[in-house]
């Protein structure tokens, strides 16, 4: 048995004001949560502790982002979170001030027995 992808959501989120990455990073897993949704657990009755959620952050200051404060946004799962260079730091000179935009990917991935469900290709 191997683990399968069987979700990936992208999301953003940004700090106007504070340079701060771990909010910025908040933001964006919070955008990419509320994109999803995944019925399987209740249909197949599935635990959704089972599944193993990666969560890969993209700032200009990786070594910037809490990670566990990101690990405690997701609900369910082993739980990896992974900060790496990406986003944009957006700088108002004038202002004195850097805009933070974050980018976050969520993979949820479970374990699932070959052969145990089948997919209808008809109502795909």
């Amino acid at each position: 048995m191997a683990m399968q992808r069987i979700i990936l959501e992208m999301g953003t989120g940004n700090d106007l004001y504070g340079e701060d990455y771990t909010k910025a990073a908040v933001r964006a897993v919070q955008d990419a949560l509320h994109h999803s949704s995944i019925t399987l657990f209740r249909t197949l009755g599935i635990d959704r502790e089972s599944m193993q959620v990666e969560v890969t952050i993209g700032v200009q200051k990786p070594d910037e982002v809490d990670k566990a404060v990101i690990q405690q946004q997701i609900p369910f799962g082993t739980v990896t979170v992974n900060a790496v260079m990406g986003g944009l730091n957006i700088v108002d000179t004038e202002n004195d001030t850097v805009t933070v935009i974050a980018s976050s990917a969520i993979a949820a991935r479970l374990d699932i027995p070959a052969g145990k469900y089948v997919v209808d290709a008809s109502i795909i």
